[in-house]
């Protein structure tokens, strides 16, 4: 068994889509970024990277390369994937926390483990997902992004 972490954070402005988890989230605001900027998405990869010694989603997808441009997100999770498999190896736990002073994402939680969980291959019992305020400190607090912790354990 191996174990990877994952953390990200993009910055919430106007004008951009919301999408967390490959689910797209009603709200004022939204997360800058090269792809969807789907922050959740993220850091997973990059835990699931981690775990099987083979670098950061910077490495395998650039924000200098145009191919990557508004991508979504459960489409580079999908190529990650793929890496896991080539090494023999699968996802045995996920567990995440989405700090995010608002919105309030626990309505949209299963939504979220359901996507991650098809592209993944894997049962929906395998994935924890949380979501989290600051009480109003930090950056997170104060509205001007979101951030997001990932751990998985790989077989």
């Amino acid at each position: 068994m191996r174990v990877g972490i994952g953390y990200d954070v993009h910055r919430l402005v106007n004008g951009e889509k919301l999408i967390l988890g490959g689910v797209n989230i009603d709200h004022a605001l939204g997360l800058k970024g090269h792809s969807d900027a789907d922050v959740l998405v993220h850091a997973i990869m990059d835990a699931i990277l981690g775990a099987i010694g083979a670098g950061d989603i910077g490495k395998h997808f650039p924000d200098s390369d145009s191919t990557y441009k508004d991508i979504s997100s459960l489409r580079l999770l999908k190529k990650v994937q793929e890496l896991l498999l080539e090494q023999d190896y699968e996802v045995n736990n996920l567990d995440a926390t989405i700090i995010a002073q608002e919105p309030k994402l626990a309505p949209y939680l299963a939504q979220m483990k359901e996507k991650i969980a098809n592209v993944l291959n894997i049962s929906i019992i395998r994935i924890n997902l949380k979501a989290t305020t600051t009480e109003g400190l930090g950056f997170t607090g104060n509205k001007e992004g979101i951030a997001v912790q990932a751990i998985v354990s790989v077989e």
